[in-house]
């Protein structure tokens, strides 16, 4: 995977941390907002880069005896995440007012489920596993402060889009992936 589509891949990993700091940081009173922003920032970078390393380590093991349908698996993972991404687009703004250490974390942990199993595919797309990583946290970590940041003024409407926007970056990612190993996008 070159650093296009890694970039690529890390912005819409990051979009589900950036829909959930839009809409949490709308609930913060305004003096709150630029630590706020700071903390959605750091957790969801952090979690976004700690679970495709997880994922990637667990794929690992089981690697080669499935090289032959790793495209196929790299696929099926994608396109469910994007479509997950996209189907629960209306669902990103439902935010609680107040985030206590615990609800980080679980805002956290949901928000890199999909990181999870994008680690899985990374695996078995001989992908440098840590400039992925890199790239995903850094990534995730400054689009998840912006929304934090600018959450108060881009609505919950943006928080939606960012979703479909990131979930339709997952499908062509995996549609691809599928159509280079198949041999179909090098034929054309």
């Amino acid at each position: 995977m070159g650093i296009i589509e890694l970039l690529l891949l890390s912005v819409s990993l990051a979009m589900d941390a950036f829909a959930v700091s839009v809409c949490g940081s709308m609930v913060l009173a305004p003096a709150d907002r630029c630590g706020g922003a700071l903390r959605f920032g750091l957790w969801f970078g952090v979690f976004q880069a700690l679970m495709p390393l997880l994922g990637y380590a667990g794929a690992l093991s089981f690697r080669d005896y499935i090289m032959d349908y790793d495209h196929w698996v790299a696929f099926i993972l994608l396109a469910y995440l994007g479509s997950n991404m996209i189907r629960e687009a209306s669902d990103s703004c439902s935010i609680k007012k107040s985030y206590t250490t615990k609800e980080m974390l679980v805002l956290a942990v949901a928000t890199s489920i999909d990181a999870l199993a994008v680690g899985i595919s990374l695996a078995f797309l001989d992908t440098n596993i840590w400039l992925a990583v890199a790239m995903i946290g850094i990534v995730t970590f400054i689009i998840s402060a912006f929304g934090g940041l600018a959450g108060f003024r881009l609505g919950a409407a943006v928080g939606k889009k960012a979703n479909v926007f990131g979930g339709s970056v997952l499908l062509i990612i995996g549609v691809k992936i599928l159509l280079e190993h198949t041999g179909v996008l090098g034929a054309i």
